[in-house]
């Protein structure tokens, strides 16, 4: 944890509803909008076989390329979604509303398909945890099996697993084991749980989409910085490190 001074705090709730790493693979490296990726040449059988046809992300823009093995999976998803919506992700939160229209197709592939299901969880997961990542500023773990993975956020105290959010969108009830829930303090998870029950309940087919869950993050976020920021703890930022004591 270090009390340097911080880039600015996150941006406001929106309206409505990094580790480093270099590129690799058998395509030539691509650019979106801060997402640094290959194209691969393979993508789940069943998912995306169509015919292809704010200032956060400004604050954040320097931040390090995301490790080599999240930038392919991006563009996995990335090529996925292209090839079924003719539109290219660019890694902004407005993009996600496209990823819940991908992942409710996707959702009905992988049940029949259930071999598909890793690589679909594993590409959407990384693209989600990027714009969280490019959003809020975080750091990516990547140690282990995809079961293990975490996105570690800086400015507040909170990490969770995006493959296993993705994996939990897909199959549509919580993942055992997957850590896809938010890891807060045990006073910041209160509070949060108090600010969501406010908002109301969510239709069950909502609950696990990737805009549900930004939103919630989002909350989360503006509530644990705000309470730090009251505290004099404004300038305090977490590194891998601190989620592992």
């Amino acid at each position: 944890m270090s009390t340097g001074t911080s880039q600015p705090p996150p941006p406001p709730p929106p309206s409505g509803n990094g580790g480093n790493g270099g590129n690799g693979g058998k395509s030539e490296p691509q650019k979106l909008n801060g997402l640094h990726g290959v194209a691969p040449d393979t993508e789940p059988d069943g998912v995306g076989d169509d015919e292809a046809g704010d200032e956060g992300d400004a604050e954040l823009e320097d931040l390090s390329p995301p490790p080599t093995v999240i930038a392919d999976l991006i563009s996995s998803c990335v090529r996925f979604v292209h090839a079924k919506y003719g539109v290219l992700l660019d890694g902004t939160q407005d993009t996600l509303s496209l990823l819940d229209a991908y992942v409710n197709e996707a959702r009905l592939s992988a049940a029949e398909r259930p071999e598909t299901l890793p690589l679909t969880a594993a590409a959407i997961g990384a693209y989600f945890g990027e714009v969280v990542r490019l959003t809020f500023g975080a750091t990516w773990v990547t140690v282990g099996d995809h079961d293990a993975w975490r996105l570690c956020l800086e400015h507040v105290y909170l990490a969770f697993n995006p493959i296993g959010t993705a994996m939990e969108a897909l199959t549509g009830e919580e993942a055992p084991g997957w850590h896809a829930h938010l890891t807060l303090e045990p006073d910041d998870q209160e509070q949060l749980e108090r600010r969501l029950a406010a908002l109301g309940e969510v239709p069950d087919d909502e609950f696990f989409l990737p805009t549900t869950r930004f939103d919630v993050i989002h909350i989360a976020v503006d509530a644990i910085h705000g309470r730090m920021v009251a505290s004099g703890l404004g300038d305090v930022t977490f590194s891998p490190d601190d989620y592992e004591k």
